[in-house]
């Protein structure tokens, strides 16, 4: 058997098997304790966007200045973080206080899809299932009157 050859094949299958791999990313969410209701919900949003793209998302707690001597606070806000993703993420590493910081580790759930809908060019709502294809407008899905009959415009008549 030719030696080169052999090498040959072993680098084309290797450079295949790296095209086909997935690299799953940390995308990190910093918080502060006092985070308002707005902000907090923009980032849970970026978290499930990331989730769904299947990274890791890490959640994090930055304590300034005294902040840190309510640390309860931290843990207050990182529980309120779990409770939101509980749905698509389940909980990698507990929260656990690295010097300012608090940090939990979140991962994907296996198998889960989001419904999605939005709206077509013309502004129609669409519905789609879980595969991210728009399937058919709203309007069009809802249920036309029945045509009258015969025997319907003779009892209006009566």
């Amino acid at each position: 058997m030719d030696f080169g050859k052999y090498k040959y094949e072993q680098t084309k299958k290797d450079k295949l098997q790296r095209k086909h791999q997935h690299v799953t990313q940390l995308k990190e969410l910093r918080f502060h304790p006092n985070t308002d209701e707005h902000d907090f919900q923009f980032k849970i949003r970026h978290a499930e966007r990331f989730l769904e793209e299947g990274h890791k998302v890490k959640a994090t707690v930055v304590f300034k200045g005294r902040e840190i001597t309510y640390s309860a606070h931290g843990a207050e806000v990182l529980k309120r973080v779990e409770e939101a993703l509980a749905d698509v993420a389940k909980v990698d590493q507990v929260p656990k206080l690295e010097g300012r910081s608090m940090a939990m580790i979140l991962s994907p759930e296996k198998g889960l899809k989001k419904k999605t809908s939005g709206k077509s060019k013309d502004g129609k709502d669409l519905e789609s299932g879980g595969d991210g294809v728009a399937k058919t407008p709203k309007a069009a899905k809802e249920t036309k009157a029945p045509k009258e009959t015969k025997e319907l415009k003779e009892i209006k008549q009566s």
